[in-house]
């Protein structure tokens, strides 16, 4: 079996030393060719993925940004034979599926969207790790969400990675839960650690601060090009946030004691429903 890989960077690498790992044939192609010839020296790819051998891949795992998807999609749809399944890991889904599902049924290969929910704080093929995915939950957006043989080849398809949890959604709704989950996390953490404080935090900082900070170290062009692309859903939660931070905010600045333990514990609540 064959897997092709479109970009080299923590997900994409990720996905191929999990695939080299288990024995498979992995073909490569990023746009920083150093890349993919360190990753041929490494041994953990077996070669360039070019148009004239895209064909003989038997899965092709695109896991550049939406745009670099969608550019590669364009230019390539053509080459990728119709026993291919193609599965991207964009960050966001609505439009590189509808793009995705669109050139398949044009030139007659399986796509679906895909999102492994596993990741580092760093980027680049440096940090990639064959363990990345290991237990991690992975969202599927499938043209049709009834196609039982589909869902199933894609978790055999995938089984070397190591996801505990497939969950199988639209590209809507995955858009709308990764603005709130995912996206948000690091819109809060990259602005809380711009206070003047953060750089004096050693010796007051302990658990809850290196764990809000983490994901504060960003790729910003990657995570911009995100933002913008699921702004709609981002503007809301983002709204839902700045106005609940003014009741706090309002809370402490009056004094007001009982709105501010009933907004705390309200928050508490909050935490222990979403664990039941």
């Amino acid at each position: 079996m064959t897997i092709g890989v479109v970009g080299l960077g923590l997900i994409g690498g990720s996905a191929a030393k999990a695939f080299k790992t288990a024995g498979y044939k992995v073909l490569a192609y990023d746009i920083d060719t150093r890349i993919t010839g360190f990753a041929q020296l490494e041994g953990v790819v077996d070669g360039e993925l070019t148009a004239s051998n895209l064909c003989s891949c038997d899965l092709l795992l695109l896991t550049a940004t939406p745009k670099a998807v969608a550019a590669y999609l364009k230019d390539n749809a053509g080459h990728i034979h119709p026993h291919t399944l193609v599965i991207d890991f964009c960050g966001t889904k609505q439009m590189v599926c509808s793009l995705g599902f669109s050139l398949a049924a044009e030139h007659g290969f399986t796509y679906v969207g895909g999102h492994p929910m596993a990741g580092l704080q760093y980027s680049g093929y440096k940090y990639s790790k064959p363990t990345l995915y290991n237990g991690a939950s992975f969202i599927m957006v499938p043209p049709v969400h009834d196609d039982i043989a589909l869902l199933d080849r894609v978790k055999q398809a995938l089984l070397p990675l190591g996801f505990k949890k497939f969950v199988v959604t639209d590209a809507g709704f995955h858009d709308r839960m990764i603005a709130y989950t995912s996206q948000m996390c690091h819109v809060v953490s990259n602005a809380f650690i711009k206070s003047p404080s953060a750089k004096l935090h050693r010796g007051y900082s302990a658990g809850s601060f290196r764990d809000f900070t983490r994901v504060s170290r960003l790729n910003e062009n990657m995570w911009t090009e995100l933002f913008l692309e699921n702004k709609e859903h981002l503007l809301g939660e983002l709204d839902f946030l700045i106005r609940s931070l003014g009741e706090y905010r309002d809370a402490i600045a009056a004094g007001d004691e009982e709105t501010l333990r009933e907004l705390l514990r309200d928050g508490r609540v909050a935490k222990e429903e979403t664990e039941k």
